[in-house]
Formats: C-alpha cells, structure tokens, sequence
C-alpha cells in the first residue's frame, strides 16, 4: 500500500539531513515570522501534504498518458461517486456490487451513525 509519510520517515531515519532552500513570497515570510520553529513547522507541512498525495498523480494534478491508459482501464470496474455521510468523492468497486447503504457505512470519516 502507498504510503509515503512513511516512507520519507523511514528515508529520514537512514539518511543524513540535507538543506533544501526555496523563495517566499512576502506573505509567507510575514505569516512565518510568528513560527517559533520554522524548520520543524515546514518539515511538518511538507510531510502532511506527501501523505495526501494523490497516489496516481503524486501530486502534479494530470495524469500522464500511460497513466490515463491504466486509470481508464481501472474504470471499467469502478465509479466516483459521492459519499452520502460526509460529501466526500470516494472510488467504489463495482465487481463487489456493494449496495449503496454499504457504501455509506464504509465512511469512517464520521463515525458509525453519524448523519453528518
């Protein structure tokens, strides 16, 4: 399963640290002044957007023509839909023919019972 948090954490762990430098706009660098411990906080932040990645695109928001071959292949089993519970898109495997009740019992995002 892809999960790259725990993958850069385990990376960190085996390697040594490196500098990585970037430009801030003066916005950013206002709103940082405040931050008692920019490395840590920025680290933090990059380390929470890697772990909502999207895992087909990795982040770069298309998909590359080989990817888009095997995302419409996917498709032919499978639907976006919307969850009932918490509004959120979710990939639902058509092959299992779930019902939808089962579909919005599978949200967690809320809680059993939740109606939210």
């Amino acid at each position: 399963m892809y999960q790259p948090t725990r993958n850069l954490e385990q990376a960190t762990m085996k390697t040594k640290r490196e500098i990585i430098t970037f430009k801030a706009d003066g916005a950013l660098l206002e709103a940082l002044k405040g931050v008692r411990n920019r490395s840590e906080f920025i680290r933090t932040a990059i380390s929470n957007a890697l772990e909502n990645t999207c895992p087909l695109c990795m982040g770069a928001g298309v998909l590359s023509p080989n990817q888009r071959m095997h995302w419409d292949r996917f498709c032919t089993d499978h639907s976006i839909e919307e969850c009932d519970r918490c509004h959120e898109t979710l990939i639902v495997c058509e092959g299992r023919h779930r019902r939808k009740l089962d579909r919005q019992e599978t949200c967690k995002a809320h809680g059993p019972g939740s109606r939210n």
